[in-house]
């Protein structure tokens, strides 16, 4: 079973039906022995980075999510729950997120429309299990005013379609060991997901993304099944 977080915001509804929808039983949940014996967890959300904390912090669920990024099984976080796994973010003031990626979130430069809001291209390079199936430069929904920051000079890994050598841009690993990213461009370029062994996480809504969201849920799925 699938345990999706519930801080009090999100699309969860639709993240449980499109995962019963390809085979894998979830529920969404508040109860912190739920998650902990879940077989994988996912953590969608949007909302403000300071607020999500809290909320997680208030719901006791704070040290469950930390249990559940331990490794041991897969966990998908989406949006805000992408954002949480960063060291820190600028939103509202400098705050700490769950530090499982060592890097900041950041505001979008002046000068760009915010948020970035609709569909964008993602570069994945077959670099990521998550994207297995489908296309690079697939189209995926945003909706962020902020973007993260993976921190750099660690190691560098696989160039991801070209980008970049292309753009100029140091790619795929960072401090998190065997971390892979895919990228998309909104006046910057900044990762739109991350996988790091049964860590995933995406900047973008698949439960938004139509088919190529599908799809990447099943993906998921498939890796949620191979650790049963």
């Amino acid at each position: 079973m699938i345990a999706i977080i519930d801080y009090g915001r999100g699309n969860l509804g639709s993240v449980e039906r499109l995962f019963r929808d390809v085979g894998v039983p979830a529920v969404v949940t508040q109860d912190a022995r739920t998650v902990d014996g879940a077989d994988a967890v996912v953590f969608p959300g949007d909302g403000a980075f300071h607020d999500a904390m809290a909320s997680l912090r208030d719901l006791g669920l704070l040290d469950p999510v930390r249990r559940a990024l331990d490794g041991r099984r897969p966990f998908l976080g989406i949006c805000i729950g992408y954002q949480l796994l960063f060291s820190t973010s600028e939103e509202f003031g400098d705050g700490r997120g769950l530090d499982v990626i060592s890097g900041v979130v950041r505001r979008f430069p002046p000068g760009l429309d915010v948020p970035h809001m609709g569909w964008n291209r993602v570069w994945h390079g077959g670099a990521l299990r998550l994207f297995d199936g489908i296309e690079d430069g697939a189209r995926f929904y945003f909706v962020h005013s902020y973007f993260p920051v993976v921190a750099s000079g660690v190691s560098t890994g696989r160039d991801v379609g070209g980008l970049a050598e292309e753009r100029g841009a140091s790619d795929a690993r960072s401090s998190v060991p065997g971390l892979s990213q895919a990228w998309c461009d909104y006046g910057i370029r900044f990762a739109a997901a991350i996988e790091s062994g049964r860590i995933c996480a995406t900047q973008f809504h698949p439960e938004k993304s139509q088919a190529a969201g599908i799809r990447l849920l099943k993906n998921f799925a498939a890796i949620v099944k191979e650790q049963r």
